[in-house]
């Protein structure tokens, strides 16, 4: 790989947008409802139609989104309904199908076990199944991530979110992370499965970041998403911005953890994002107030 065009792009990046890391919030500026520099997007319901139109395909939050008007019927197309704390039990599960089809959300995000179910509660509806593999930790073999990926389309599940060998990455065997990714990629592109990959960017530098979403891009991947919730800080707009500049056009970009209100949506969607992973389903998508709903 060439270590020039991965510093030309991280330079480019810090100058263009890394200064703007996180989110706008509304720094006090909203008066009756109306937020007075434009930008407070939970006072101003058209401007995130307008993001919506001009740039964010899809979004993905847990359980308990309810109808709050504004934008929903708009946003509700592009979520990914997501459940993916350890601890959820079959009926959460079921209740999270039953939201999606009420919802006409884009997909389910579950653990793999669940496939099977939700495959079966979904069956004839528009909303997709989509499952994680080597989650959450991405340690498992290679060999271990392509049987899973194989075992969860067999399932049912239409999308595979895959987890990186982040030790592999920061030891510097690239070809090994190239090997890894393109297991996953090769096992869903066969079956017509889209694919995600998860690069973890809280545990990483920026090079790190540059060089797996070339790897991720090389072979093939569909989409470079930002974490899984389970490391130690979620996703930034610098990250965002750092992994567009990387993939360009030719890939999706997602955003996920620590995005729990759509002024933390907007940012990240600004930023390069195309779908935002998140579990704070009501704050983002209806403004409402109260503490978010945990998914992972």
């Amino acid at each position: 790989m060439d270590r020039r065009v991965i510093e030309r792009i991280i330079r480019e990046v810090v100058a263009e947008k890394l200064g703007t890391s996180g989110g706008h919030s509304c720094k006090g500026d909203c008066k009756e409802g109306v937020c007075l520099d434009g930008l407070c997007v939970v006072h101003n319901a058209e401007g995130v139609k307008n993001i919506v139109s001009n740039g964010a395909s899809r979004i993905t939050a847990g359980r308990g989104i309810e109808a709050a008007g504004g934008v929903l019927a708009d946003l509700a197309r592009m979520i990914d309904h997501t459940l993916l704390k350890p601890e959820a039990t079959p009926g959460e599960v079921q209740k999270l199908c039953e939201e999606a089809k009420k919802f006409t959300f884009a997909s389910v995000c579950i653990n793999a076990g669940y496939v099977p179910l939700c495959a079966r509660l979904l069956r004839g509806s528009p909303v997709r199944v989509c499952t994680v593999i080597g989650f959450p930790l991405g340690a498992t073999s290679t060999a271990t991530k392509a049987f899973e990926t194989e075992q969860a389309i067999r399932d049912g599940a239409q999308e595979v979110d895959m987890v990186i060998n982040v030790g592999m990455l920061k030891a510097g065997e690239l070809q090994y992370v190239e090997r890894d990714i393109a297991a996953v990629v090769n096992a869903a592109r066969r079956q017509k499965v889209l694919t995600k990959v998860i690069i973890e960017t809280a545990l990483l530098t920026d090079e790190e970041k540059v060089k797996v979403c070339l790897l991720a891009k090389k072979v093939g991947a569909d989409f470079v998403k930002t974490s899984t919730g389970f490391a130690k800080g979620g996703a930034t707009a610098g990250d965002i911005a750092l992994m567009r500049r990387v993939v360009g056009s030719a890939m999706g970009v997602k955003a996920s953890g620590g995005v729990r209100s759509r002024e933390d949506a907007l940012a990240m969607v600004a930023s390069g994002a195309d779908r935002i992973g998140a579990s704070a389903s009501v704050r983002i998508v209806g403004g409402e107030s109260g503490e978010p709903q945990k998914a992972y």
